[in-house]
């Protein structure tokens, strides 16, 4: 659990208001003449044919990802400024759509300059931004000085209205980090240790492609002399804040080594564990209550679970569980006993969703024995759980709608699994159209608070304080978009309870306590027959003031990969089309998560072809039911997404009007064969193993690079594709010199690629740039 850096947490933390970035007013330039007709680049064609496991295929663009070639190198680019001139070319006319949607957008980020601010121990910790600067300063306070404040809840005001003295604690200035770091201040990882005397963080070393590990002395501000280590992937605390363990990866990016290191020591830091093998992974996290650091190690055969006793980490590692496969696997403790949260496989069968088990931290049998805390039930499933001193709160999905309750601990122990109605829970209640609950953070394992973002795509993300012991929970964080006093956190109510923070029985006595857009944007659900007749799932956003009977311009989002739910949340940027009239709509296709294993595994590998034919289904679908108009449908993907648009599109180009492409992975054949960047287990799990014939078949089948229809009229298509991406930018460049050299030249329907330098999702006016960018192709190509 890294402070206010974990993974899922930085998502929801940058739409808080992590960056800030001062956009100048626009001038409009003066005019110009139209150019010519832009023509497209024509690279050139360099015949290669490969040949592997009893498959051959042609690849005239080869030479673009040859990168020890210098004068390939050199020719890839030239070819990247004539994509930039053409884009240019293309998108002339455009400037003014494009500043007056950013105009539109850039209030739309978070204007509180501050985050919400997380306890942990004594203190409060939080980020904040200072006028003029891109990059925020953590800071923290005391929670026994919190009602001293003038601005109590504000964590920029720091003044204690008694004394007339500021008392805020700077911990770290991320611009001067930046200046440390090429410019760039991108942080990993982090965690403050349990004494509050140390800081442990990784910022990405741009120059050299890793995350560094640097170590801050939270009392005088400097950095420790060691550990400073570099391609670190993992942190965890141990003898309460005295040492740090934490694991570094090869060359190929694996985790594969864990290191011990004693803060202010002069001696080496000691190597604990190394796997020697190609396909293990390492990772490691602390249990809340800081007693054990678990390790996991897992490969496409096995996961396992090593405990450490974080008290004295030198006396062993001890083993206490192992499963098949590479699973999902979560250890918590809680008054002695161990709570595993995991969807391995149960009785040699795969388990459809997560499951929780328990086991004594004392047991002495080998193997362990554990044993199930719940009763399977068809309609319930437990998406997440998380664990306090006396409580434990779990994210549910009954019937497909997800609920929050807090569960009483301890538990009963020996009578078997329990039934949901056999245990004394309490529930949130939640407003309509929740599509994702994310935990956290929530650091403080002795809070009976926990912290939960509830999100909607008819409602900004809502961060929500639910108090275990009895069930009331606030509102502390919820962008408010409509500007209006009344509506500035909770809906429509009176102005004598128009506070920034009510307190929770003010809050109770609303009608509608969230600060939805219902009123203004409307959500629907369907459910699509596939191919195969699987129904997949659909949500579909609008304006209730421009839908139209004839149907709407519309763009279909998808993903279908890794298991992973479609981001549905509340998108600011996706506002802009709205307001034009445009519909948004998901497909949850196969591939993805939220419908348990099966669903995830009839779209991975072999069966990909199955979430290409649900996100075709669903596109025939909004178009035959006259929700979209024929000939305005577009597409987006980002990712793994992209190679299902793309995938999707060869299949069915008269079907979509346009597409846009983030970062997408369009060429898997090359990729898992030769990968330059390096991949992890996980992608070959997802998208096949070459070796296999089968899997080798299936990716020559959907690949995107590899089928495009010869003489075919193509949508519109702008692809985004990064330096800093996980799949390299010699992939759309391929993808796109293909497009244009097989299909029919439609000047109206442009092949555009825009190449990016810069990590866009940490800097807020380059997000929103690239967005209108993107939408203003959209509007262009399709019409409004």
């Amino acid at each position: 659990m890294y402070l206010l850096a974990h993974r899922c947490c930085r998502h929801n933390l940058r739409r808080l208001g992590l960056r800030y970035i001062h956009i100048p007013r626009y001038k409009h330039p003066e005019p110009q003449p139209p150019p010519d007709p832009a023509k497209p680049p024509n690279p050139p064609k360099k015949p290669q044919t490969f040949s592997f496991n009893g498959f051959t295929w042609e690849d005239d663009y080869a030479w673009m990802s040859n990168l020890n070639d210098k004068v390939a190198m050199r020719h890839l680019d030239m070819v990247m400024e004539q994509e930039e001139n053409y884009l240019e070319a293309v998108m002339w006319g455009t400037e003014k759509l494009q500043a007056k949607l950013q105009s539109e957008m850039a209030p739309r980020f978070s204007p509180d300059l501050s985050t919400p601010p997380v306890k942990l121990g004594p203190w409060l910790y939080y980020r904040r931004v200072e006028e003029g600067k891109q990059y925020p300063v953590l800071c923290r306070r005391l929670v026994s000085l919190q009602e001293k404040f003038i601005s109590n809840e504000d964590p920029s005001a720091g003044f204690d209205f008694i004394t007339g003295k500021r008392i805020e604690q700077k911990l770290i200035d991320y611009n001067q980090e930046a200046e440390r770091f090429g410019g760039y201040a991108y942080e990993e990882l982090s965690e403050v240790s349990p004494n509050h005397q140390y800081y442990a963080y990784t910022m990405y070393d741009k120059e050299n492609d890793y995350f560094r590990l640097s170590v801050r002395n939270l009392l005088s501000g400097s950095l420790c002399s060691k550990p400073q280590a570099e391609r670190v992937s993992g942190l965890a605390w141990v003898k309460g804040g005295k040492a740090l363990l934490y694991v570094v990866t090869d060359h190929k990016k694996r985790p594969f080594r864990l290191y011990l290191s004693t803060i202010g020591s002069t001696e080496e830091d000691v190597l604990l564990l190394e796997e020697s093998d190609e396909n293990v992974y390492l990772n490691i996290r602390h249990t809340k209550d800081y007693q054990y650091v678990t390790i996991n190690t897992f490969s496409p055969e096995s996961s396992k679970v090593i405990l450490i006793n974080a008290a004295d980490p030198l006396t062993g590692l001890t083993p206490i569980w192992e499963g098949e496969g590479q699973c999902h696997c979560i250890v918590e403790h809680q008054k002695g006993f161990l709570y595993l949260f995991t969807d391995a496989p149960k009785n040699g069968k795969r388990a459809e969703t997560h499951y929780l088990l328990r086991s004594s931290v004392d047991s002495t049998s080998n193997p362990r024995l554990w044993e199930s805390l719940f009763v399977d039930e068809d309609k319930i499933a437990i998406e997440d759980v998380d664990f306090s001193e006396q409580y434990m709160a779990l994210i549910l999905r009954e019937s497909g709608t997800l609920r929050i309750c807090s569960v009483a601990l301890p538990l009963p122990v020996g009578k078997g699994p329990l039934h949901f109605t056999e245990v004394n829970s309490v529930y949130m209640p939640l407003p309509e159209f929740v599509c994702q609950i994310s935990p956290g953070p929530n650091y403080d394992y002795h809070s009976h608070i926990m912290r939960f973002t509830v999100s909607s795509p008819v409602m900004p993300d809502a961060v929500v304080d639910y108090n275990l012991s009895n069930g009331t929970w606030k509102v502390v964080h919820q962008q408010n978009l409509l500007r209006e006093r009344t509506r500035l956190l909770y809906g429509t109510y009176p102005a004598s309870v128009a506070k920034r923070f009510p307190s929770v029985t003010e809050v109770a006595s609303v009608d509608n306590p969230w600060n939805e857009l219902s009123e203004f944007y409307s959500c629907e659900k369907f459910q699509v027959p596939s191919h195969d007749g699987a129904m997949v799932p659909l949500t579909v956003v609008y304006s209730r003031s421009h839908k139209k009977e004839d149907g709407n311009p519309g763009l279909l989002h998808g993903h279908g990969a890794y298991g992973e739910i479609l981001n549905k949340r509340w998108c600011s940027e996706m506002k802009s089309l709205l307001d034009r009239g445009w519909i948004i709509a998901y497909a949850d296709v196969r591939g993805g998560g939220g419908k348990g294993w099966s669903w995830r595994h009839d779209g991975r590998k072999a069966k990909k072809i199955n979430s290409i034919e649900d996100y075709v289904s669903s596109a025939r679908f909004l178009i035959d039911k006259g929700i979209i108009q024929e000939n305005t449908l577009a597409g987006w993907g980002h990712s793994a997404g992209g190679l299902l648009v793309a995938s999707a599109i060869n299949k069915c180009p008269d079907l979509f009007c346009a597409a846009v492409l983030k970062v997408p992975f369009l060429d898997p054949t090359d990729t898992l064969l030769n990968p330059i960047l390096p991949l992890i287990a996980a992608d070959y799990d997802e998208f096949g193993y070459p070796d296999d014939v089968d899997d080798l078949g299936a990716i020559q089948n959907y690949s995107p690079y590899n089928n495009i229809p010869k003489d075919a009229s193509f949508p519109a298509v702008l692809v985004t594709s990064s330096f800093n991406s996980r799949f390299g930018i010699w992939e759309a460049m391929k993808w796109v010199s293909r497009v244009r050299d097989r299909t029919i030249y439609n000047p109206d329907r442009p092949i555009l690629l825009n190449l990016t330098t810069d990590i866009v999702e940490e800097n807020h006016y380059l997000h929103c740039k690239e967005s209108a960018l993107e939408t203003a192709f959209l509007l262009k190509v399709v019409g409004s």
